[in-house]
């Protein structure tokens, strides 16, 4: 390869940009041209003061930034307290519905009003104090 050749690869040797094939047949170059190795030097001691150097940055960039990226849409707080209720009527719904299908009251043969009482069962008559009265069907009363 001629030297002109060498030098227009040497910024993409100094980056690992070349293939292997080409980067040994460079390195063996540079190693018997004087000339080749003091463009690799200038090429190495420029990329040096170009890495020290710091980039200023605008003061109102970041404004600049903003101004140019879209807006988000508003989300009116109505809407978020509409979806809100919709969600809470719906759970209340489904809830009731599951409820009343995974536990039918007239299952076995009970009906609405002993599946009411049902849940005294476990109670000895009269426990519950005065905040509930619960009589039992003994002596007719509900």
């Amino acid at each position: 390869m001629k030297c002109s050749e060498i030098q227009e690869q040497l910024s993409a040797w100094m980056d690992g940009e070349v293939p292997e094939e080409l980067g040994a047949q460079l390195s063996d170059h540079l190693a018997g041209c004087p000339a080749c190795r003091a463009e690799l030097a200038a090429l190495e001691r420029l990329d040096a003061a170009l890495a020290g150097l710091e980039v200023p940055v605008p003061q109102d960039l970041a404004t600049k930034v903003r101004r140019r990226l879209p807006s988000p849409a508003p989300v009116m707080p109505r809407f978020k307290s509409l979806a809100l209720a919709a969600c809470l009527v719906l759970g209340i719904f489904l809830g009731s519905s599951l409820t009343g299908i995974l536990y039918p009251a007239s299952a076995n043969g009970i009906t609405s009003e002993m599946a009411s009482l049902e849940i005294f069962q476990d109670y000895p008559q009269g426990s519950l104090g005065g905040a509930i009265s619960y009589q039992g069907e003994e002596d007719g009363s509900a």
